[in-house]
């Protein structure tokens, strides 16, 4: 069988996977892209010298691995040229909201993996939900995990229902990160620092803080009790927070995401 991957859909997060198995030795002969964007096509072609064509065809029937990567409002329209030549190959979705089954019958193969990343794979920084439908052997898995590598961590999960629950969380967790810093960096211009100023303060403090929990074998809460002092700063902007209830707020936040996420499926195919 042949070892090629074809992409369908060449956006930022096929081009985090492209770069990341480039980087891990792949050649980019071993990888096609079906891209309908002349200017997409275009950047694939010069930054990372992989193969893009406009529409799908008879030559993806060479690929064993299928990494569809469109948007979900797009998927039946692009799915519908491929179906044809797809069947015999692993496929692996990064779409939000379309469910295995939907892929599963637009491919014609049951060996479906989906996968929810979030953006900080495009650093290799990532971490991406997978869940496997019943067909997908040990092997499938450990190509899937394989060719994911390169944009950070992955994480099974037993139902397919989780998925909505790692999407709200970890795939549209990012911006929460930056929403917050936004905050911080505009408190910080408030107390009389620069901008630049407060990004690098907020930015090293995130990151930091964030590599510490990963470190520690303590939980993050006995980290936060670490660091507040009776009566003290933190104390009182702890107080603060509470007082405007953010813990309730940052739930019912991301069970938000989380009904969203649902809606979506529900909307492009479950």
């Amino acid at each position: 069988m042949s070892s090629s991957i074809a992409f369908i859909g060449g956006g930022n997060m096929a081009s985090a996977i492209i770069g990341g198995l480039l980087r891990a030795g792949h050649a980019a002969h071993e990888m096609v892209v079906v891209e309908p964007l002349a200017a997409q096509r275009q950047k694939l072609q010069a930054e990372l010298g992989v193969q893009a064509q406009a529409a799908a065809g008879p030559e993806l029937a060479t690929a064993s691995l299928v990494v569809w990567a469109v948007k979900p409002q797009m998927f039946a329209e692009a799915a519908a040229p491929c179906a044809a030549h797809v069947g015999g190959a692993l496929q692996l979705s990064v779409m939000a909201g379309i469910g295995s089954e939907a892929i599963a019958r637009a491919s014609t193969s049951e060996r479906v993996v989906r996968s929810m990343p979030n953006t900080p794979a495009l650093i290799g920084q990532g971490i991406t939900g997978l869940f496997a439908r019943a067909a997908v052997s040990a092997a499938d898995k450990s190509r899937i995990e394989t060719v994911l590598a390169p944009t950070g961590r992955t994480l099974w999960v037993a139902q397919e229902a989780d998925l909505d629950a790692v999407t709200a969380l970890s795939g549209s967790g990012p911006a929460y990160f930056f929403y917050v810093l936004e905050a911080m960096i505009e408190a910080a211009q408030a107390m009389g620092l620069s901008a630049e100023q407060g990004r690098e303060l907020a930015l090293h403090t995130c990151a930091g803080a964030a590599a510490l929990a990963q470190q520690s074998e303590v939980s993050v809460a006995e980290l936060r009790q670490r660091v507040t002092s009776k009566g003290g700063t933190t104390q009182a902007a702890l107080d603060s927070l509470a007082a405007d209830e953010v813990a309730a707020a940052v739930q019912r936040a991301v069970r938000a995401a989380q009904q969203r996420a649902r809606e979506l499926g529900q909307a492009f195919g479950a």
